[in-house]
């Protein structure tokens, strides 16, 4: 039987309906397996193939809607997504008369209420959305979500490998326990492509034995231009604006700078430019600083605007899947510190069938161009950064004892146990330690001991009790940005914000006039005056495939068609520079450089390595300087022989852990990139460091197959 005769004939009309020649190759894959087996699935294809319908085809032709409850629950990272998706999930609906319910901070209330009364059909939900109801009104969640047939979980991707998705994990779990039998889960996603992340999936979603990974390897064809012009950090280089609108003008355009700063930089120049040559005012900043309000627009701008050009300067907020119509080209400026991001951002452009993906980069100096160059020849090896799981993930189960104990309203100490131990999420960490941290949370007062049962304390009602609590990761504390009353967004408070300077935002220049630090609120003008604003993001870890291979691309002598002029010349010069030394294994040799008492040492390894061994080097009272977007140490006071010899000399077999805890013990800042460890006893902080923000193993597994390459000629950086 083919896919589409499998289908139920509602959802054939609808396919009828809308003119589809064919169904897509996932759709026809998803179809025949979703209908006949309840296993798990994750459908990967690249972006804008379908995969939506791919899941909710045949979940809508399978599923019985007439039975009491929410029968689909899909599963979101971003509110800006359920509100793009909520549309074409209704239109499919509305051939079964199946409801679809938003159910997030900013949906309306009265479709809330109807589904209260009345639980059906399918609902759009956040992990933060569905955390917020286990605390607040868990039986609202017993209510609606105890007969699930199907999770749908968008660009499962985005969760992988992160506290967000241990939480998401943790909630899947609690879900199952209310549920009165097994639902079945579909993850979808564009950006996997490595076997092992497939291991991954699989033991993401709870059950590796019955799920399976449905993939369209359909090669899509891109057009990749690099353009190198040399910049310096405060602003971009005016040929590089001149020749990107020219390049763009006539185009539907999304541009990727790495920062938000930079976005409205890229915005407000282009601007200006076409201003001054008649071109049309159709320029956009879209970023999370950005009041939600102009977003929509642009979002709404940029779908409707089949005559019109367009060009939308943005952050991540545009990487994920939101239907913004066809792009013509995509623009990335500067490397993308993530293969998984890279391949995001070029699938945005060729949406349509049978068209390529159009990528342009630029790049503003040299070791970015041959990032960025590294990054491009790993994707077109289908390489994707490996998925760090943290096996014990302690601060997640902080955050989900609170949630508990405020959600049951009191729970006795063995039924607490029995929630946590009986989670998978935490499955590798003992009763012991579950029972440790516990009695820590008691001694902080964020839980109190009432007879056999457990309450949230004085400190802890703070805690839950506040908005933020819902979510695993840092709120950045936002002011308000208005114009004579009008908002325009929000910035996170930095040492840049002061009164009289100038800033970048909604794709203008605004003066600062006021800043009311109680109300958070700033009054800004704009800006009539030359003074550039500064605006900058923080870098992001580079994996060690990128940065080994930048060292392949510096020792190899491969020209690069899509490469221009200048950027050939960097790269060439790049090579010059390192031709002194001879570098013949770029997977266990690495330059050093001796010049006047000063060691410079060239990793070319993944950030997190970096950072290790910049603290075993200040264990060791070595004084050294990182400069991780280069992957270079500078150490001095030591001859390349005793560096050698300290490198060789490390004890692998140390108590890292207490050392750890001592430099917890004075300097407590150190968790701070962790929102819920703060909470943990010191021990639980040290073992999050050692396997969240450190990789002792992999470090000291790179000290063993290091060997140096020296040289002693003078060389420029």
């Amino acid at each position: 039987m083919t896919a589409f005769n499998l289908l139920s004939e509602p959802i054939r009309k609808y396919i009828r309906d809308k003119k589809w020649e064919s169904l897509r190759k996932i759709q026809e894959a998803a179809i025949q397996k979703i209908i006949t087996t309840d296993n798990n699935y994750v459908l990967i294809s690249r972006t804008a193939s379908g995969k939506t319908e791919a899941a909710f085809l045949p979940i809508l032709s399978k599923v019985n809607f007439k039975e009491t409850g929410v029968k689909v629950l899909y599963i979101s990272p971003l509110i800006a997504l359920i509100n793009d998706q909520f549309i074409r999930v209704e239109n499919l609906c509305e051939y079964l008369d199946v409801p679809v319910t938003k159910w997030h901070g900013e949906a309306a209330k009265g479709a809330k209420d109807r589904l209260l009364k009345n639980p059906a059909g399918i609902v759009l939900i956040t992990p933060e959305s569905l955390e917020a109801m286990f605390v607040n009104k868990p039986y609202n969640i017993k209510h609606l979500f105890s007969t699930l047939d199907y999770i749908v979980i968008d660009e499962i991707h985005s969760f992988l490998g992160s506290d967000r998705g241990t939480h998401l994990q943790s909630l899947l779990n609690r879900l199952q326990k209310v549920n009165v039998k097994r639902f079945s889960i579909v993850g979808l996603s564009a950006t996997v492509s490595d076997a092992n992340q497939y291991i991954e999936l699989k033991n993401f979603l709870g059950d590796p034995q019955d799920t399976t990974i449905i993939r369209d390897n359909t090669p899509k064809p891109i057009n990749a231009v690099f353009r190198y012009f040399e910049g310096s950090v405060n602003a971009l280089p005016l040929p590089l604006l001149k020749d990107l609108y020219v390049r763009t003008r006539e185009s539907k355009v999304l541009i990727f700078p790495n920062a938000r700063g930079r976005v409205e930089e890229v915005a407000v120049k282009l601007k200006q430019i076409s201003e001054r040559v008649g071109g049309h005012k159709n320029y956009f900043s879209h970023h999370s600083s950005v009041d939600k309000e102009v977003r929509e627009y642009v979002e709404f701008f940029a779908k409707n605007s089949t005559l019109e050009n367009f060009c939308i300067s943005c952050t991540s907020t545009l990487e994920l899947g939101i239907d913004i119509g066809n792009v013509d080209e995509v623009v990335q400026i500067d490397a993308t510190h993530s293969i998984a991001s890279l391949i995001q951002r070029v699938g945005r452009s060729g949406r349509r069938e049978g068209k390529a993906s159009n990528l342009f980069l630029y790049a503003t100096d040299k070791w970015s161009l041959l990032q960025s160059l590294a990054c491009w020849l790993l994707y077109q090896e289908q390489y994707i950064e490996p998925i760090a799981i943290n096996e014990k993930p302690y601060d997640v189960l902080v955050h989900q004892v609170l949630s508990i104990v405020k959600g049951t309203s009191g729970i006795s100490s063995s039924k607490l146990l029995e929630e946590i131990t009986g989670n998978s999420v935490f499955s590798k960490i003992k009763k012991e330690e579950i029972e440790e941290i516990i009695t820590h949370l008691i001694t902080l007062d964020f839980l109190e001991k009432l007879g056999s049962e457990l309450i949230i304390g004085i400190e802890g009602e703070e805690v839950v009790n506040n908005r933020d609590f819902y979510s695993l990761f840092e709120t950045q504390i936002f002011f308000k940005v208005s114009s004579n009353g009008v908002k325009i967004g929000e910035l996170p408070l930095s040492p840049q914000i002061r009164k009289n300077e100038n800033i970048y935002l909604s794709a203008k220049i605004w003066s600062i006039i006021d800043i009311d630090l109680k109300a958070k609120k700033i009054e800004v003008v704009p800006a009539k005056d030359g003074n550039k604003p500064t605006f900058f993001g923080n870098p992001a870890d580079t994996a060690y495939r990128i940065r080994e291979k930048m060292l392949e691309i510096l020792i190899s002598k491969e020209g690069y068609d899509f490469l221009d002029e200048m950027g050939c010349e960097a790269i060439d010069d790049l090579r010059k520079e390192f031709s002194v030394f001879t570098v013949n294994n770029f997977k266990i040799e690495r330059p050093l450089l001796t010049s006047n008492e000063r060691l410079t040492f060239y990793s070319f390894t993944s950030s997190k390595i970096n950072k290790t061994l910049r603290f075993i080097l200040n264990q060791l009272e070595v004084k050294s300087t990182l400069h991780d977007e280069g992957s270079l140490f500078e150490i001095e006071g030591y001859s390349s022989t005793e560096l050698q010899i300290i490198l060789k000399g490390i004890d692998r077999t140390q108590n890292m852990d207490q050392i750890l805890i001592e430099l917890l013990e004075n300097n407590p800042e150190f968790i701070d990139f962790s929102k819920w460890g703060k909470y943990l006893p010191i021990q639980y902080q040290a073992s999050l460091l050692k396997e969240k923000y450190f990789d002792f193993e992999a470090c000291y597994a790179y000290l063993e197959r290091l060997k140096f390459v020296e040289n002693q000629l003078e060389f420029s950086n």
